[in-house]
């Protein structure tokens, strides 16, 4: 469906050019353009969340986390969405923040925002998953805001910190078995 659904979008500006009767040549290089145009936007709509500190002036996060290792050798933290905390797991591999759809419902995130749907790989193969914006991501002190993250039922239970959160974090670093999320300007 989603092939049509391109399609139509792709044959309305073709028509209009073929009923202006252009030549060819000149026709290829409109529609070349546009889909240049059309492809870039995409891009940009699609990744905002890697591009998000290009353009923001917003104050860096302030607090110091540390956070032990588990018995299993990952890091676990309590983390606020909205009121609503929940064990997350802190994955350096991730690049994005995944939420299972039980936590993004408990939150209240609205997981019609993007009209489209994701193809994400994970370590389990790809997966579909909305996308979300979490307007304030809190871990302990440290207050995020405008956090991008995915959504989807293959998720399971966990949740999971990714990249987006920890590239926002003026450093982290693990220190003798303890993880250390340093916002502190």
């Amino acid at each position: 469906m989603d092939i049509v659904y391109y399609g139509l979008i792709f044959l309305l500006p073709l028509s209009a050019l073929a009923a202006r009767r252009i030549p060819i040549g000149q026709t290829l290089r409109m529609a070349l353009v546009w889909i240049a145009i059309f492809g870039a936007a995409f891009l940009i709509v699609a990744q905002r969340d890697r591009l998000t500190g290009l353009w923001s002036r917003e104050a860096m996060p302030e607090g110091v986390v540390h956070i032990p290792v588990a018995q299993d050798g990952h890091f676990y933290t309590v983390v606020r969405i909205y009121g609503v905390e929940r064990r997350m797991l802190i994955d350096s591999g991730a690049t994005t923040t995944a939420l299972s759809e039980a936590t993004a419902q408990a939150a209240g995130l609205d997981l019609d925002e993007s009209p489209f749907g994701s193809l994400i790989e994970t370590a389990n193969g790809r997966v579909t998953a909305s996308h979300v914006t979490i307007a304030e991501l809190g871990i302990g002190p440290i207050q995020l805001k405008e956090v991008g993250a995915d959504v989807s039922s293959n998720f399971g239970n966990q949740d999971i910190i990714g990249m987006n959160v920890l590239r926002r974090l003026r450093s982290w670093r693990v220190e003798r078995g303890t993880l250390v999320l340093n916002a502190v300007p």
